[in-house]
């Protein structure tokens, strides 16, 4: 599988109409296994450029706990093979990906394309960090039910990639000669695809969305963060809720519903062999450019409005809120020490505190980190010393993850994870897994929380928590 020689990549571009959707390319591999669609969804905000999916990889790494499990779907003198070759490891889960991508993908040269275009993506690594993954870094207890089969962490090793630009709204064939990869005419020729019957299944619920905890459970857990917070255990916990719902149908079409009325910059399509990621994120966790790094935690949060003047009443209101600029600066300075880990010192910047950012169901309050990665660093250093990310469990980190587990019945498994790709020459961007769903044995789970800081309102949390959701599970009911 170690490949020695430099080659570059090659872009070219392609003959699809810039009114095209990225869904009605990848619609033809929804159902493959380790098919992944990273979907700016139509969304008009910063960093929604570009859409970009992958499909039939050359290797794939899954983990659960510190067991590592590698699959070799093709090599140089078989090519691809129905029966792979399966390899298990036991150690640090993140490190074994690093190991893997560099032995399965030839070291970069300079870019050949046919037009000059700085594409985020060519070919590497693309999949989820589970905010389980945690686990394998730190001591944690184990008091929360772990009752998924999804792994902690399952990445895909890609040769090739589809890309969109929406600011040009041209598309895009990466790929490296001389391994495999679709054709152009292969590619441009997927608008004309029939449709596969189990992407046309029409997708409902089976029960009615069902919570893991009552709202007079959630409150009491939230006054025992409280507890916490006034003996001084950390200043920022948070807590979410599970929802859970028996579904039938296709996950491709939960998927396109959500991404219509949610249009979030963040979004994710993931296909496992027993399992579906559905994400509609806002959040960045951590973006590396050019050895340039940047998170955009999101702390603060106001329900959208249909009136207008109550809309823009909410904005204010977030705005001005003493409470929520407070709970956002904790996070902003956690992130500043957990990217401090791996950047240059004195780099650390944050060139944005407090903006507020609008999407289809919540106003939020952003604020941007930037620093510059150490020479001796990489992007996956960088991910394992900020993983799992401040904004999703408070600070102190890993006394809030303590209280979490103690707290939450169930574990988070793909929930406040991150998704994203990490390119062969080292660039990276990664969501925070907000708003993200998992499916898996007819069961769907979604989950919704919020930070507790020591003037947070019970009975307002709870409600933000469902706010948050209010353009999720809705929107998968049966009657929309």
């Amino acid at each position: 599988m170690q490949h020695s020689a430099c080659k570059s990549s090659r872009i070219q571009t392609l003959a699809i109409p810039s009114s095209t959707d990225i869904t009605e390319l990848f619609a033809d591999f929804c159902q493959s296994k380790w098919s992944i669609l990273l979907d700016s969804s139509n969304s008009t905000h910063k960093n929604a450029r570009f859409d970009i999916f992958v499909a039939n990889p050359i290797a794939a790494i899954t983990a659960k706990q510190h067991l590592c499990e590698i699959e070799y779907f093709y090599d140089q003198e078989n090519g691809y093979s129905a029966i792979q070759k399966v390899l298990k490891i036991e150690g640090q889960p993140i490190h074994i990906l690093r190991t893997l991508l560099k032995s399965t993908l030839p070291k970069a040269l300079p870019i050949e394309t046919e037009t000059p275009i700085s594409l985020p993506f060519t070919s590497g690594a693309v999949g989820f960090f589970g905010y389980d993954l945690g686990r394998c870094y730190e001591s944690l207890p184990s008091l929360a039910k772990d009752g998924y089969s999804n792994s902690d962490m399952a990445v895909g090793v890609y040769g090739w990639s589809v890309i969109k630009d929406n600011q040009t709204g041209l598309f895009y064939l990466a790929d490296i000669p001389g391994l495999p990869a679709p054709s152009k005419s292969e590619i441009e020729n997927l608008l004309n695809a029939p449709a596969h019957p189990e992407t046309q299944q029409k997708y409902k619920l089976e029960t009615r969305w069902e919570a893991n905890m009552s709202k007079a459970e959630y409150v009491t857990k939230l006054q025992r963060i409280l507890d916490y917070l006034r003996a001084g255990d950390c200043y920022q916990v948070n807590l979410a809720q599970r929802f859970s719902a028996r579904f039938s149908g296709s996950t491709w079409q939960a998927y396109l519903k959500l991404r219509k009325s949610n249009q979030a910059p963040f979004s994710a399509y993931i296909q496992l062999l027993n399992s579906t990621v559905l994400s509609i994120s806002p959040e960045r966790f951590l973006k590396v450019k050019d050895n340039q790094v940047e998170s955009q935690p999101i702390k603060g949060t106001r329900p959208r409005a249909t009136e207008l003047k109550t809309d823009l009443h909410n904005i204010e209101e977030l705005r001005n809120s003493a409470k929520d600029r407070a709970e956002n600066l904790m996070i902003v300075d956690l992130l500043r020490n957990d990217l401090s880990k791996t950047c240059e010192d004195h780099s650390i910047q944050v060139p944005e505190l407090f903006a507020i950012e609008t999407f289809e169901a919540v106003h939020h309050l952003v604020s941007t980190v930037t620093g510059t990665l150490k020479a001796d660093n990489d992007s996956l250093s960088l991910l394992e010393g900020a993983f799992p990310g401040g904004s999703i469990t408070g600070a102190p980190k890993i006394r809030a993850m303590e209280i979490i587990d103690e707290l939450e019945p169930d574990r988070r498994n793909i929930y406040c994870g991150s998704i994203g790709y990490i390119d062969r020459n080292g660039d990276m961007d990664t969501s925070i897994c907000i708003r993200t769903l998992l499916c898996e044995d007819s069961q769907i789970y979604c989950w919704a929380g919020g930070g507790i800081v020591l003037d947070s309102n019970p009975q307002d949390e709870y409600q933000e928590s469902l706010d948050k959701v209010s353009k999720i599970l809705p929107i998968l009911d049966n009657d929309q």
